[in-house]
C-alpha cells in the first residue's frame, strides 16, 4: 500500500500547528502497519528538498502558497512516484486532486473551513475571492470521502452540500511526554495562551481580557507560550495593548514539547480566543495536565471544552472571558473539580484509535 500525502506544511514546518500533528500521527500509523508512505509539501528555510523521517519520505517544493502548483506540475510530467491512496489535506484550499487524478482512491482530510477567517489571514481582494469560492470548492470533491476531526466541522461540510455518509468524523489523540517532571499548580494564578501569535488564534484578545483582569486581580501573571509570524510580532502586539504592567506578562516563544507540557502543568486556566478551530488540540493538551481551558465558544472549542466540566464556554468577546476567569479564580473548589475532571476527560483521546478508524476508512469499499 502506497500512500501519498498532499499538505501545504510538514510537521516541522515553523507554522505548523495542530493540523499538521494529526496528519502526521495517522501517517505513523499507516507507516506501522506496513504502509509506504510519501509526503509532499512546501519547503521553508533550512528545509530539505527531500528527506526520510520517522520512515516517511518528504518532498518539499515551493512555498506554502504555491506547493499547490509545483504538484500539479511534476505529477502532469510524470515525476511523482506511482501510489495508491491519495490524502488531500485542506488548509483554506486544497490540491484539487479529483480533477487530474483518476483512478486512484482520494481521502480529503479538513480541521475546518475557513469561512470568514479568510478575512483575517490575508488581504481583502484574496480573502473575498476565497470566501465566495470556497463553498464551490465542494462540488468537486463529492464523491470524496472525508474525514474531519469535529462535530462543528462535520455540520459546516453538511452545509455545502457534503453528504453525511461521505463524512467521517475522527477525533484527535494527543501524546504526553514520558519524561516530563512532575510539578505543582504555581501558587499564585497563571493564566497561558499556548498557539502562533497570528490575529485569527486571538492573541489580541487574550491581552485585552488580561489587561481587564489585571484592575481587579493584581497577583495574577500571563504566560504566553508560541511561534511569532514575524520577528518582534510579541512586542509589537504588548506595546499596542493597554496593559500597564507589562512584567506580568511573560513570553516563551516556541518550546520543545517537554516544556510546552511543564508549562501546562503549572498553569491554572488556558485561555483560548481564537476565532475558530477545526478541534482545539491545545485544549486536550490543557487537559492532561489538569489544566482547564476558558474558551470562546466557537466552532471547534464547543467541541474540544466540556462548558462548565472540562473547562468554560463564554460569548466570544474579552469582557465576558474576563468575567468567566475572575469568577473561576474566586471559586477555587469549583477549579480543582474542572482540573480533576479535564485531566480524566483527556484520557479519553487516543491517537491508536484514531489511527486504527482512518485505516478501517483506507480499506472501506470506494462506494461509501
Amino acid at each position: 500500500m502506497k500512500i501519498l500525502i498532499l499538505n501545504w506544511r510538514d510537521p516541522w514546518h515553523p507554522l505548523a500547528g495542530g493540523a499538521e500533528i494529526m496528519v502526521s500521527q495517522h501517517a505513523k500509523y499507516w507507516k506501522n502497519k506496513g504502509a509506504s508512505i510519501c509526503w509532499y509539501t512546501s519547503s521553508y528555510p533550512g528545509a530539505k528538498k527531500n528527506e526520510i523521517k520517522d520512515g516517511i519520505k518528504f518532498i518539499r517544493e515551493g512555498s506554502e502558497y504555491t506547493v499547490h502548483c509545483h504538484f500539479f506540475i511534476n505529477y502532469i510530467f510524470g515525476k511523482i512516484s506511482s501510489f495508491d491512496i491519495v490524502i488531500d489535506c485542506f488548509h483554506f484550499i486544497p490540491f484539487f486532486t479529483p480533477l487530474f487524478i483518476k483512478k486512484r482512491r482520494i481521502i480529503a482530510v479538513i480541521h475546518e473551513i475557513a469561512g470568514k477567517i479568510w478575512f483575517l489571514n490575508t488581504n481583502i481582494l484574496i480573502a473575498s475571492v476565497g470566501y465566495l469560492l470556497e463553498p464551490l470548492i465542494f462540488i468537486l470533491y463529492r464523491k470524496t470521502p472525508f474525514i474531519t476531526v469535529s462535530e462543528s466541522t462535520k455540520k459546516e461540510l453538511v452545509n455545502v452540500h457534503v453528504s453525511t455518509r461521505k463524512i467521517h468524523l475522527i477525533e484527535n489523540g494527543v501524546i504526553v511526554p514520558k519524561d516530563i517532571t512532575k510539578l505543582p499548580k504555581t501558587s499564585t494564578p497563571i493564566l497561558m495562551y499556548l498557539g502562533r501569535l497570528v490575529r485569527d488564534k486571538g492573541i489580541q484578545d487574550v491581552l485585552e481580557v488580561f489587561n481587564l483582569i489585571c484592575i481587579s486581580e493584581q497577583e495574577v501573571k500571563l504566560w504566553i507560550v508560541g511561534e511569532e509570524q514575524q520577528k518582534g510580532d510579541f512586542l509589537r502586539l504588548v506595546n499596542k495593548s493597554s496593559i500597564k504592567n507589562k512584567k506580568r506578562i511573560v513570553y516563551f516563544g516556541f518550546v520543545d514539547e517537554k516544556t510546552k507540557f511543564e508549562l501546562l502543568e503549572q498553569a491554572w486556566l488556558v485561555l483560548n480566543a481564537t476565532k475558530k478551530e477545526g478541534w482545539g488540540l491545545t485544549v486536550i493538551e490543557a487537559a492532561s495536565q489538569a489544566t482547564p481551558t476558558v474558551g470562546y465558544n466557537v466552532e471547534g472549542l464547543r467541541d474540544s471544552i466540556v462548558h462548565e466540566q472540562t473547562g468554560l464556554l463564554t460569548e466570544p468577546n474579552p469582557k465576558s472571558m474576563a468575567v468567566a476567569v475572575l469568577d473561576l479564580l474566586k471559586k477555587p473548589d469549583k477549579l480543582r473539580y474542572m482540573q480533576k475532571n479535564a485531566l480524566l476527560y483527556s484520557k479519553k483521546f487516543d491517537w491508536q484509535r484514531s489511527g486504527r478508524l482512518s485505516w478501517d476508512l483506507i480499506f472501506k469499499d470506494e462506494s461509501l
